[in-house]
């Protein structure tokens, strides 16, 4: 400081470095703990994969329950509690299976899905048809905003 006279200086230095042996330790327990990881990973991606599974097929199925049979929804339904139960537990192999169980009876719901979304597109096509008949061609003339500002 130019008015006391006095000097202060910063001096940045890490004090909490890992050692040589901590970090040789750390890569050991990596290593060894490999195959848990992996499997642990494998568990988490499959309950993921069930779960988002089980929120889609539950909102498919609120949206177009009605338009598929008693017998399916009720197929739907149950393979979903089975999934979920399954999600509960540890068994990545239980998980893998009731998901792939819910995918192939949900197919239902899909192929119900599609042929509303198909009968609702017809009735667009139609509608887009009739509307054709009322359009009116126009001519018209592009203004930029160079001509605006030369005509002011």
């Amino acid at each position: 400081d130019k008015g006391t006279g006095k000097e202060q200086q910063i001096r940045i230095q890490a004090s909490g470095g890992l050692s040589d042996a901590d970090i040789d330790k750390m890569v050991r327990d990596a290593e060894a703990h490999a195959s848990e990881d992996k499997q642990r990973r494998a568990l988490v991606e499959a309950r993921n994969h069930g779960e988002a599974l089980v929120h889609s097929t539950e909102k498919s199925l609120a949206e177009y329950g009605s338009k598929v049979s008693a017998a399916d929804k009720s197929a739907i339904e149950a393979a979903v509690a089975d999934l979920k139960s399954a999600l509960a537990g540890e068994d990545v192999e239980a998980i893998q299976q009731k998901t792939n169980a819910v995918a192939q009876v949900s197919m239902k719901l899909g192929e119900a899905m599609y042929a509303a979304s198909q009968t609702g597109g017809d009735g667009d096509a139609a509608g887009g048809g009739a509307g054709g008949e009322d359009v009116v061609d126009a001519d018209f003339e592009e203004v930029s905003d160079d001509d605006q500002k030369k005509s002011a």
